[in-house]
């Protein structure tokens, strides 16, 4: 991972808009409906080179594929592992909308139906597809080699945000449930690394899992599982080193009251023990921006930088740079200038086939406006 000692880098987490005709190719490939496969495959290496072009070009130090590939960020892996099966699940409502009523029906309005399938454990978990992550390194780096960034980054699954998106309906326990994930998604984390792409680790399921899949467990209960999760995580990293990895977590990258947030403060002890070197996180949306305190009262360990939210990512408003550059250096002064990188919330599209908060290319108007916010942040902490 690439630091800077004379500015503030920037980033996001990971997923952007894809092609519209690529969204229906890659809708049909996750219900196994009929597709052109050279076709699919066609589109996917042009938006990739199209993406990382085009993130270059807006001034994103540290680039990603956009997710172009994959139909949402934690149920991808029903394609690349065994074990997945059975009817679509359909979970209850998360915890802080599920009294809203008339709120639920105007976001199924607005955004649609999710179309994308998430399905249960039913058997054992084991890689079968060995290929398409290779392909997926294959795009990126040859994209990376056109357009020339400073660094890039590819997501990837966390063992904790598989078991929250696909139920398990197979393992004895938890535990044994994201150790088997973990054993085969490591080729995948190892495999982004050894190609020297850092590896984000996805990991939704530290936050975001509290009031969602896991909202029937207790507080002390969904602290040791996460305990379990960031343990298998570690050791599915066994041969990645943390300077090759990254780890992101929220509260869910959606519109709604989020007044079920597990705080920060309470993941943070955990969150720490995980081997990636940096850590993204929310930090601009009206529920997590004020937490940026915690780490005045945090000692952050001499290997980890932060990569905090200063754009958020389900609002159309464009964040002023002058606001991203506050933001900047809010971290800056408390952990210092070369260990912060500016990020966003979540990604702009982590799955396809709903028309998602943000507009396609206000998206990337918010992305510009994080590089002038950290244009302004340089300037005020090194000169």
């Amino acid at each position: 991972m690439k630091l800077s000692t004379d500015r503030i880098l920037t980033t996001h987490v990971g997923s952007l808009p894809r092609p519209h005709p690529l969204v229906a190719l890659l809708i049909k490939k996750d219900r196994n409906e009929p597709y052109d496969a050279a076709e699919f495959a066609a589109q996917v290496r042009q938006a990739v080179a199209d993406i990382v072009a085009r993130q270059v070009k807006i001034g994103i130090d540290v680039v990603s594929d956009g997710e172009t590939s994959k139909v949402g960020y934690a149920t991808y892996v029903h394609e690349r592992l065994t074990g997945f099966g059975g009817e679509p699940y359909v979970p209850k409502p998360n915890r802080d909308v599920a009294p809203y009523a008339d709120f639920r029906r105007r976001l199924e309005l607005f955004i649609g139906p999710q179309q994308i399938r998430r399905l249960c454990c039913t058997g054992p978990i084991a890689r079968q597809d060995h290929e398409s992550a290779q392909r997926d390194i294959d795009n990126f780096k040859a994209a990376i080699a056109a357009s020339k960034p400073i660094d890039a980054f590819m997501p990837a699954a966390s063992p904790g945000v598989v078991s929250t998106f696909q139920p398990n309906r197979h393992y004895p326990n938890h535990a044994a449930y994201i150790d088997a994930i973990a054993a085969a998604m490591r080729e995948e984390y190892e495999a982004i690394a050894k190609a020297g792409i850092v590896v984000q680790l996805d990991s939704p399921d530290l936050a975001m899992a509290r009031h969602t899949g896991f909202q029937d467990l207790t507080e002390a209960e969904f602290l040791k599982q996460a305990e379990q999760q960031v343990e298998a995580l570690n050791h599915a990293l066994a041969n990645v080193p943390a300077s090759s990895s990254r780890l992101h977590l929220c509260w869910g990258n959606y519109e709604g009251p989020h007044d079920f947030d597990i705080p920060l403060q309470k993941m943070l002890p955990i969150i720490l023990k995980a081997k990636p070197q940096a850590i993204s996180f929310e930090a601009a949306n009206p529920r997590h921006e004020h937490e940026w305190t915690v780490w005045q009262e945090t000692k952050l360990p001499d290997d980890k930088v932060l990569i905090p939210g200063v754009i958020d990512t389900c609002t159309n408003y464009v964040e002023h740079p002058e606001l991203v550059a506050q933001r900047i250096c809010r971290f800056a002064d408390v952990v210092g200038r070369e260990r912060v990188i500016a990020g966003t919330d979540c990604g702009f599209a982590t799955s396809v086939g709903t028309a998602g908060r943000v507009d396609r290319d206000i998206a990337f108007r918010k992305l510009a406006s994080l590089v002038e916010g950290a244009q302004i942040a340089s300037k005020r902490l090194w000169h």
